[in-house]
């Protein structure tokens, strides 16, 4: 899922359950949502599926989520962002090693692309997410680099910033492993920008740890440092950083 639920025109509703979301709350969140329609199912899906991205928790309830979106969505790209999703839980159940279930990730991101319009909104999401399948699971930098960018593109036409905010920085991620430093700096500076803006809290750790990596010291120690307290903050979440954030050991040498 994306947007932020900051904008002036939000009802209370979407900016209490923006407000939990950015602070991985996902599951008081979701409490908050009635899937008694499709796009209230679909949204409360869509937060119990990225709780399982960060937390490596709640599969069951996420998958029960994901169940009831499908069986009320009625349009094809209602049909659609549900199979975006699946795919998503899937993903996310292979890239953590619950459960390899990289061909129904494949498929269900098939199908989404097949409901969801070229130029429709949810176009920007399926894209970014077929860009982790390439990088991730499938180890085609080349194909995600062009997923990404699409991802990018239709996000700032569609004016979805925290989406931007990704794309940025998987981008900026596939140019550091390339060398390209300078560009990879600027990726994650622009992702980091955003999600401070956006008061994305959830996401700000990870940036920060990820701009550290291109900066010299002592910007880079200090960035790394405020990514931990706010990892230690948000409870270790993202669980995925906690390796990433670990201090050096005792007398290893630092760049």
């Amino acid at each position: 899922m994306s947007g932020n639920g900051t904008t002036a025109g939000d009802d209370p509703l979407q900016t209490a359950v923006w407000r939990l979301r950015s602070r991985a709350c996902w599951a008081d969140a979701a409490a908050l949502l009635r899937p008694e329609t499709a796009p209230a199912a679909l949204q409360r899906a869509a937060l119990l599926v990225e709780r399982c991205l960060y937390t490596e928790r709640g599969w069951a309830e996420a998958e029960d989520a994901l169940r009831t979106a499908e069986a009320l969505a009625q349009s094809d790209e209602e049909r659609g962002a549900a199979a975006c999703e699946r795919g998503q839980l899937a993903y996310s159940a292979t890239l953590h090693a619950v459960r390899d279930r990289a061909d129904e990730a494949r498929a269900a991101l098939g199908r989404a692309a097949a409901l969801i319009p070229p130029g429709a909104p949810g176009r920007a999401m399926l894209d970014f997410r077929r860009g982790l399948l390439a990088e991730n699971l499938a180890r085609s930098p080349q194909a995600a680099r062009a997923a990404y960018r699409r991802a990018h593109a239709a996000a700032d036409a569609h004016s979805d910033p925290l989406l931007l905010s990704f794309t940025w920085r998987h981008l900026a991620g596939l140019a550091l492993r390339e060398g390209e430093l300078a560009e990879a700096r600027h990726g994650f500076a622009e992702s980091l920008r955003i999600r401070e803006e956006l008061g994305y809290l959830v996401g700000t750790a990870p940036a920060l740890a990820s701009l550290a990596d291109t900066e010299p010291e002592p910007e880079a120690s200090r960035l790394r440092e405020e990514a931990r307290r706010l990892f230690r903050l948000l409870g270790g979440v993202p669980t995925w950083l906690a390796e990433q954030l670990a201090p050096p050991a005792p007398g290893a040498a630092t760049a």
